[in-house]
Parts: C-alpha cells; structure tokens; sequence
C-alpha cells in the first residue's frame, strides 16, 4: 500500500520505519524543513535504537521518503495516519488537538479520492467524531462528496524501544466504523500480525498477534486508560518504597515476591525518582482533565500525580540531608534523559535535581551518553563530561538520575577513586545497598530500609 505519515516524532518516525520494514511504500510528512533535510539525508533529528538502520536501508531501497510537502503526501497515499503532538493546553492542562483539528481540514481540501485516515496520536475521546465532522463541514464547502473513513489506532511505543516495540506489540487497537477500513487496516498490520518481521532480540512467537477491534471511541479510551493505569503503578511501587524506609524493609525484596503473581506482574513496579518523559505525565494529566470535564473528578489519579511530583522532592531532600551545605561543593550527576536509550529530557527529574543544585550553589558536572546536547541549551553552566570516570574525578558525591547500562557496568573501583568523597545517591536502585557497602561507598537509595 501506499502510505503517508503525518508527523515524525518518536510516533511517527517509528510508524514510518514499521510500515516500509513490512512492504509498504511511505512518505513522512512535517512542516519542520529541518527535520526533513536530515531525514532525507539518513540522519535522525533524535536518539532512537535501531531507528537509523531502518531509516538507511529503506532510504536506499525507495521504500521511504519524507516531505514538507502535505499535498504531495495525500495525493500520494491510500492510508493517511496522524502521528503530530497533542500537548497539554496552558490553561486547564486538557490535551490540545488544535494542530490535529487543522490538519483534517488541510487533508479535506486536498484530496480527491477516497482515503483511510488513521489517528495514532493520544487524544481525548470523541475526537474522531470531531474530525469527522470538521472534514465533513470542509466538504460542503467546498461542494465535494468524497468517501473516507476516520480510524483510530493508538499507539503503545516505549522511547528507548519504539522500533522493538511497534514490531513487537502486546496488541494491536482498532477502533473502525465501516468494514472497508477494518479490512485494509487489517491487510496493512498483516505482516505484524503474523509474526513475520523479526528484529534483534524479538522473541520467537509463533501464534498470531492478538487484534482488537473496536469503535472509535473505545480505541481512544484504552489508550489513555493503559497509561494511566502505567503511571498508577509506578506511583505505587514509589509509595511502598517509602513505606519500606520507614519500616526497615528493602523494596526490591517486595517488588520480587509481586511480580511473581500473575494479577500484579512485574513491569512498572521499578521504584525510583519518579516517571518523566512527554507521554506518562502529559497523557495522565490530559485524561484527569477530560474525566473532570464529563463530570468525574478522577481523585485516583490526581494523587498518582502527586505521589510523583512528591517522589523527586523526597530525593532531593534525601541529597540535602545526605550533604548538608552544597555551597561550593562539586556534585556530579550521572543521567540527564528521564529514562535510558533516548536523549529526551522532557520532564525528566534531573531537570528539577540540577535546578535544586545550582540553586544551593553547588558546582555540578554531569555525564549522559545522548541528551548532553539539549541539556545545555536549559544549563549551559554545567561542566559537561566525557564518560562517567570524568563526572567522578573530584566529586564530593556522584547522583545517579538515568540507569543507563553504562552506568550499571561502572567499574566502581575506579569510580571510588576518583572521587573526593565515595558517596553516591541513586534514584534508580541500581546497585545492590550490600555491595555498595563492601566496596566502601556511603550509598544512598531509594526504599532499601535494611541496614
């Protein structure tokens, strides 16, 4: 089939590479002549595994191209998905779909002929319904009498393994009102759905991926219901490591014995700083506000929030009774991205850690292995390191933020000394507290209670 891909972000990029690795011929599409020039040149615009190869070999194959042209996209494709941001409103902090609004007026003015129109982006519900109406409304005025179908089909990419995942999904949604479009999307998802792509890594299934068909607004719902119950978890797990200080009691010996109940699992149950990222703290906020807006205060989840935003707080208390006076003191932070294998910092905690340091005076270093680069345009007076070994010459304590493996597989030994002071505070647990203690570190985690 012949595809267009709105938007090329961690969704859309992903979506891109996906559609052209299973057969598909695929333009992408953004107004960001930028990010396009460098697309076309093999070069990504974001830190993604596995994305580049993807993009290189599709690329030279002629599989894939990109545009900022959005006519020559639609005249082009058979299926059209949405893949542009909807981010929070300023104002009452529900999800803004001012840009895919728009969008569906340009695409009801440019095309000709009938096409499936497949929103990926995170929305509230009914908006199918809205777009629907807005290309319906173009139509009239513009005297066309085109047939189209709107489809919802969200997505469920982890940044850090959006390629792995969009090849290896749990399920796959779609929300269809007409039997036409349930066929084609079905047709198009084929080669996923039945295992016939395989990555590096991706485990050998052999049934059929699970296909859930649904209506529009259904498919819009579970979206928004998955990760809020993600971030549910994850506020969870945070508050029982804090219960586990206060009573004595190490977190991960709780996490082991939960996960291994099949009601619980144990994804998501990893405790820690707090989640970050675009997605988990956008979408959480935009669904308590669209349950607010339909007459249910969502009380849950609003302390879900809180738990999260209280979780970097209690770690940056853990820094200051652990230090005392920061004044002049050199900190090193390592982990920059609000999780490993991606270079994105937004709402990352180490935004709020660094701002607490600098504000007490402390002389900070830092070290991430992708996300260095746009740190510096919010902090540019940070010494910013080559490796983890140059953040710890000198340091009175070293901070872990992001579990990167190249943080996982430190040599400690050396880590000791290099610094002036062996202490080190991790937000992600990632040394075991008796190891630490052996090799002579002051180690200070998150919900280990044992002495």
């Amino acid at each position: 089939m012949n595809i267009a891909v709105i938007g090329t972000g961690y969704v859309g990029l992903a979506t891109s590479l996906a559609m052209a690795e299973i057969g598909h011929c695929v333009v992408g599409v953004d107004k960001e002549k930028g990010k396009i020039d460098l697309l076309k040149q093999g070069e990504l615009p974001f830190w993604e595994p596995l994305a580049r190869e993807l993009l290189l070999k599709h690329l030279t194959a002629g599989r894939l191209s990109f545009t900022t042209s959005l006519s020559e996209a639609l005249h082009f494709a058979d299926v059209i998905f949405i893949c542009v941001g909807t981010p929070l409103y300023l104002i009452n902090g529900g999800l803004d779909v001012t840009a895919i609004e728009k969008l569906c007026k340009d695409i009801a003015r440019l095309i000709i002929e009938y096409k499936v129109i497949v929103v990926k982006s995170t929305v509230p519900i009914a908006t199918g319904d809205r777009i629907k109406q807005i290309i319906l409304r173009e139509f009239r005025s513009l005297n066309k009498q085109i047939e189209f179908d709107i489809v919802s089909n969200p997505e469920f990419l982890r940044e850090g393994s959006a390629i792995y995942d969009v090849f290896n999904p749990a399920r796959i949604i779609i929300g269809v009102e007409s039997d036409r479009a349930k066929d084609i999307i079905t047709a198009l998802y084929m080669p996923i759905i039945e295992r016939k792509i395989k990555l590096q890594a991706m485990p050998d299934v052999k049934e059929k991926l699970p296909v859930i068909y649904t209506d529009i607004k259904t498919a819009e719902l579970i979206k928004q219901v998955a990760n809020a119950f993600l971030a549910t978890k994850l506020s969870f797990i945070n508050a029982i490591a804090n219960v586990c200080e206060l009573v004595g009691v190490d977190i991960d010996d709780v996490v082991l014995a939960l996960g291994y109940d099949p009601r619980i699992g144990r994804e998501y149950l990893q405790a820690g700083i707090g989640f970050g990222g675009s997605c988990l703290p956008k979408d959480l906020n935009g669904f308590i506000e669209m349950c607010s807006e339909l007459g249910y205060s969502f009380d849950l989840l609003k302390e879900v929030n809180r738990i999260n935003q209280e979780q970097r707080e209690k770690f940056i208390y853990k820094i200051k009774q652990t230090l005392q006076t920061l004044q002049n003191k050199m900190i090193g932070v390592l982990g920059l991205s609000f999780k490993p294998d991606t270079d994105d910092i937004r709402k990352s905690p180490a935004l709020d850690v660094i701002e607490f340091l600098l504000s007490e005076g402390a002389l900070v270093k830092a070290y991430d292995p992708a996300s260095m680069k746009e740190t510096a345009k919010l902090f540019p007076q940070l010494n910013y390191c080559t490796s983890p070994y140059e953040v710890a010459r000198g340091t009175e304590a070293l901070i872990i933020i992001t579990d990167w493996k190249e943080f996982k597989d430190m040599d400690l030994n050396k880590i000791k000394l290099l610094m002036k002071y062996p202490i080190i505070i991790d937000g992600r647990n990632i040394f075991l507290p008796s190891e630490m203690k052996k090799l002579g570190f002051e180690y200070i985690s998150i919900g280990r209670g044992k002495k």
